[in-house]
């Protein structure tokens, strides 16, 4: 009999924390999670799901006005927040029963309590519980990062965007990041004024710069307004209930709503790392080596909470290959080259591989092929509104090394043009894959 009581113990039940739970419970292993807020992490409860149930809603106010172009007698629509707030909020708690359902049939022991670590082989729960196990996983994800200023209190963040009470018909939105982005193309969408505030000059840091700018420009075109290099001074609450944004460099704005959108921080606070000798980085990240094992032997880390890439898949990648390494018998790392990511904006970004600042730097000679095109729906429904393809290849091997898109459906169309970049292949390959008529998609393949 082992001297534990589980062989396995998580603290987060999220993406990456239900995925290695379940598989190292297939292998055998005895399982606890604790989860002190909602089983299915941030993606399920707070963010990418959720998030995109809104993008899906934001669509069809574009959708309706369009389909008159197509035949469709469609009267003018009244938008109703409340019902859709309260559909997405009742999807998030049927996939949260899923996933507490997937913990069970797996053997998995549930603690809906906060748990911190209080020994290389310890955890104590809120009720002072202490529960032994040979291992520990961390995967606690990331949290918003509000920065300190007069009036943040008044401000809200990506948790509590969704269960707002009603639409907000003025909404300052501050960050200029995924989050920021896509929050301000479904409030706009949805009939509200929105503002981005950014401290810096740039959107989307990390992404194509012929992209971003393209959506800088759609988004000013649809009505979103931007303010750069405009830190926050103050948010100021009348008595009315609405808010004033003080700003450096720039008038004040009216709002109904402040969301701040400016990143996630890991979410190590309070979890009694560092009293163990767990090493963290500046932002509080918890420093790992490949295996996903921290400083301290036999406690090891998944997800956001390592701060590596921030995405929800990755944290799965990393469950897993944790679980199947440590209890499988089969040592397993995941590779990080040429993860694809996706903006869910309006319209909508896909990318993988290396930009062209990127490319140029690291590889030196390079070739690009761009293709800048209205899609066929919208010059049907008098759009103007343009997709940009880009493809950054390696002109010493010709191998296809970045894919950047925006456009209509771009992330549905670039996770299959991925496999391609993922797999090395080269600029002749695509050329010699026959083009699919008519779509959007086969832009791909006639780069010249």
């Amino acid at each position: 009999m082992s001297k534990f009581d589980f062989d396995l113990f998580v603290i987060g039940a999220g993406s990456g924390g239900v995925r290695a739970s379940r598989v190292a419970a297939s292998h055998g292993a005895r399982v606890a999670v604790a989860e002190e807020h909602r089983v299915g992490g941030t993606c399920v409860i707070r963010g990418c799901v959720p998030k995109k149930l809104l993008v899906y809603g934001a669509h069809f106010a574009e959708d309706l006005k369009d389909a008159r172009q197509f035949g469709w007698d469609v009267p003018d629509c009244k938008f109703d927040w409340d019902r859709l707030r309260d559909n997405v909020l009742n999807e998030v708690t049927r996939l949260e029963g899923l996933y507490g359902q997937t913990l069970e049939n797996h053997k998995v022991t549930l603690f809906k309590s906060r748990a911190t670590v209080t020994g290389p082989q310890q955890v104590t729960l809120a009720d002072g519980q202490t529960i032994s196990a040979e291992r520990i996983l961390i995967a606690t994800g990331g949290w918003p990062f509000v920065p300190e200023f007069p009036g943040s209190e008044y401000a809200i963040t990506s948790n509590e965007v969704f269960h707002l009470g009603k639409l907000p018909k003025r909404i300052v939105i501050a960050g200029g990041g995924y989050i920021a982005n896509e929050f301000a193309g479904i409030f706009n969408e949805f009939g509200s004024k929105v503002t981005i505030v950014n401290r810096s000059d740039t959107i989307l840091r990390g992404y194509d710069e012929q992209i971003r700018d393209r959506l800088l420009q759609i988004s000013m075109t649809k009505g979103i307004e931007f303010k750069f290099n405009a830190p926050f001074r103050s948010i100021e609450k009348k008595d009315d209930g609405s808010l004033t944004v003080h700003l450096d460099n720039c008038d004040p704005i009216d709002a109904d709503a402040v969301l701040i959108a400016t990143g996630r921080v890991p979410n190590t606070k309070g979890l009694g790392l560092e009293d163990v000798g767990v090493e963290l980085d500046e932002k509080g990240a918890i420093k790992v080596d490949e295996a996903n094992q921290s400083s301290v032997p036999g406690i090891y880390a998944v997800g956001d909470v390592t701060d590596r890439i921030q995405l929800t898949p990755v944290a799965i990648r990393e469950g897993q290959a944790f679980a199947d390494s440590v209890f499988g018998g089969k040592p397993t790392t995941v590779d990080y080259r040429n993860v694809p990511s996706a903006v869910f904006s309006h319209p909508p970004i896909g990318a993988v591989g290396m930009t062209e600042a990127e490319a140029r730097n690291t590889l030196g000679s390079i070739r690009t092929y761009t293709s800048d095109f209205r899609a066929m729906k919208n010059v049907l429904a008098g759009r103007n509104e343009r997709a940009l393809y880009k493809m950054i290849v390696n002109a010493a091997t010709d191998q296809v090394v970045g894919l950047h898109m925006i456009g209509p459906d771009a992330p549905e169309i670039l996770q299959a043009a991925a496999v391609a970049v993922k797999a090395g292949l080269t600029k002749a390959d695509f050329d010699a894959t026959v083009a699919l008529h008519p779509s959007m998609a086969e832009e791909l393949v006639l780069l010249k």
